[in-house]
């Protein structure tokens, strides 16, 4: 099977064969037999982090359903299928996620492993939701790891290094609404100003910026159940749907205006009956102690002139603090500051190094699946449990069997 491109084309797989079992035994087969082997998800990254020198095999063909355990509050989820396959079903059992991607199209499982964002000061990303995490190891059985487990804190955002997910169990909640309303015109000096009151005005707050002088081009607010947004912060509420993007058509959004709606249909930015084709962008994202997101702004806006030709849009959010090593979250509440650039990669691999030198001193962390410059040193200077990762692979993995170039040159 012809395994092709990433996502948004970033990065041509080198893997040579792409195996779909399906049954868990079939699965455990291919990969005990393995010489190299890593798991496929959706192919949302936009390096070479999910490739292979060997083989690569997705899950998504085994049979694998969703388990919610009421009493506990928790649902035991298959990792290769999406958040948009598993949320209505997850809903329709009375329970939902405090947090999903911008796109609800991307795997449980890939999500997880990179950290991947949601947005709200009190709600942490993707992986700090996760509660038990099943894998198959390098030896084809299969390990389960729950929270508690000296390992856990290691297994969960572990790059595909440890393992192939099978299932996770995340901690849920009552199923809830939201409505979600969008701000124009809030100026500059309001939101350096009042940054944390800005954030803390819903359940999840965005702001997209292009880096205009004046003003970010929208705060998109999404409020738990019907709590329409107390305060405005000088803006004035969209009369029509936006896209996060200003001047693209906006059909594809998820509904706007205030109007509540079911959570899965509000928390992403895109609707989940959107299937998105390949994207004509490269994605950033940088992550960083949130009492610096003011002076990182600042910095930031201090490079404008060199952001605006490359830029699609910034979206700017926060997520709470998590234990898990590789999170850009680790032990730290968190501003992100993910970049959507137009797909010109010589001209925005040139310009990532004065990115990170700009957010250097505030010890930004990089989206591991995103593009950005920092080397090996680098890295394990921001994230401080490098080295006991790097420990918890080789004692899982002794024999290499999930290592790629990308582990190799940067982590492992």
């Amino acid at each position: 099977m012809t395994i092709g491109t990433t996502w948004a084309g970033t990065h041509t797989f080198g893997a040579g064969t792409l195996h779909l079992p399906t049954t868990m035994e079939e699965a455990q087969h291919l990969v005990a037999g393995a010489d190299r082997i890593r798991a496929l998800g959706s192919r949302h990254s936009f390096n070479d982090l999910a490739d292979s020198p060997g083989d690569l095999i997705s899950l998504r063909e085994v049979p694998l359903g969703l388990e919610v355990d009421a009493e506990n509050g928790s649902a035991t989820v298959h990792g290769s299928l999406t958040y948009g396959a598993v949320a209505a079903e997850l809903d329709a059992a009375g329970f939902a996620m405090p947090a999903l991607a911008s796109l609800p199209h991307i795997s449980i499982a890939g999500a997880v492993a990179t950290a991947t964002h949601g947005s709200g000061d009190r709600t942490p990303n993707l992986a700090g939701v996760v509660t038990a995490v099943e894998m198959i190891g390098a030896d084809g059985e299969l390990l389960w790891l729950e929270r508690g487990d000296a390992d856990f804190p290691g297994a969960v955002v572990a790059l595909g290094a440890l393992g192939v997910v099978t299932r996770l169990r995340l901690a849920v909640e009552p199923t809830f609404g939201i409505r979600q309303d969008v701000l124009n015109e809030v100026r500059w000096e309001t939101v350096l100003e009042r940054f944390d009151e800005i954030t803390a005005a819903a359940h999840s707050v965005s702001i997209f910026t292009r880096w205009a002088e004046d003003a970010v081009d929208q705060i998109w607010i999404k409020s738990r159940d019907d709590v329409a947004p107390a305060e405005l912060f000088g803006g004035v509420f969209a009369t029509t749907r936006q896209h996060p993007i200003l001047g693209v058509d906006a059909i594809n959004a998820t509904e706007q205006g205030g109007t509540i709606g079911p959570w899965y249909d509000r928390l992403p930015h895109f609707r989940m009956g959107f299937t998105p084709s390949n994207g004509s962008e490269i994605q950033s994202e940088y992550l960083m102690d949130r009492r610096h997101a003011v002076a990182a702004i600042e910095a930031l806006r201090g490079l404008r002139e060199q952001l605006i030709p490359l830029l699609q849009v910034c979206e700017i959010r926060t997520m709470a603090a998590d234990d898990l090593w590789l999170s850009a979250a680790y032990e730290r509440d968190t501003v992100a500051f993910h970049f959507t650039w137009h797909a010109q990669p010589d001209a925005v691999q040139a310009l990532l190094p004065e990115v990170e030198r700009a957010l250097a001193p505030f010890a930004a962390r990089p989206h591991w699946g995103k593009w950005f410059a920092m080397g090996r040193e680098e890295l394990e200077q921001v994230f401080p449990r490098i080295g006991d990762f790097r420990a918890l692979a080789a004692r899982l993995d002794p024999t290499g069997t999930f290592r790629n170039a990308y582990l190799d040159r940067l982590v492992l």
